[in-house]
């Protein structure tokens, strides 16, 4: 399980989402840090007002406080690597620095679409190994084999589209060359050149 460890500034509570004045990222951020502990995070929380110790002996932390001061807070570690500072990241953010799944309020980009993608990507890339995890990702993932052989459709229209494209690019530059070499051979002269240096045409 990863450890998501935040090191705040100063602040009044644990959370910081009391008094007056709330910082509107704090309510925020505190509820992205609950949908990572549903995402089976281990989230552990410190206050620099409150719990100045933990800061003094988490020796990254130190270092950073030395060399930069308080502006270096909020810190974020990640299995005790520094993975964000100075300020409170988004959920999405949250989700790629945790390496844990995000989707949007309505998104329709499941795992089992992402699989599906892979193997259209594989398929372009011509990857056998590629093809052959994300076709038993996607099995894993309730794919139907049907729905697999409607991606592998689409990926080889695309490539054959892109191979028909580049192969008459080919075609065009070589027509063209070749009215290069007739217009050459119409304008050159049929016969040597004369002694004199003038230019002969008996043709």
């Amino acid at each position: 399980m990863a450890r998501l460890q935040i090191f705040d500034p100063p602040m009044c509570c644990s959370t910081g989402v009391c008094g007056p004045q709330v910082d509107p990222r704090l309510p925020r951020f505190a509820a992205d840090l609950e949908w990572l502990r549903t995402q089976g995070v281990e989230v552990q929380r410190y206050n620099l007002a409150q719990q100045p110790q933990v800061f003094v002996e988490t020796a990254v932390v130190k270092q950073a406080l030395v060399a930069e001061g308080e502006k270096c807070l909020p810190l974020l570690l990640l299995d005790g690597e520094i993975i964000a500072r100075g300020g409170y990241p988004s959920r999405d953010e949250l989700a790629v620095l945790a390496d844990v799944e995000f989707l949007p309020d309505g998104s329709l980009y499941t795992h089992a679409v992402e699989e599906l993608v892979a193997i259209g990507a594989a398929i372009g890339a011509n990857c056998e190994p590629c093809f052959q995890h994300h076709f038993q990702e996607a099995c894993q993932a309730g794919v139907t084999r049907d729905d697999i052989a409607s991606a592998v459709a689409t990926a080889r229209k695309v490539k054959e589209a892109a191979a028909q494209v580049i192969l008459r690019l080919a075609g065009k530059h070589l027509a063209a060359e070749r009215e290069i070499q007739l217009q050459q051979l119409k304008t050159a002269p049929c016969c040597p050149d004369a002694q004199d240096g003038t230019t002969q045409k008996c043709c």
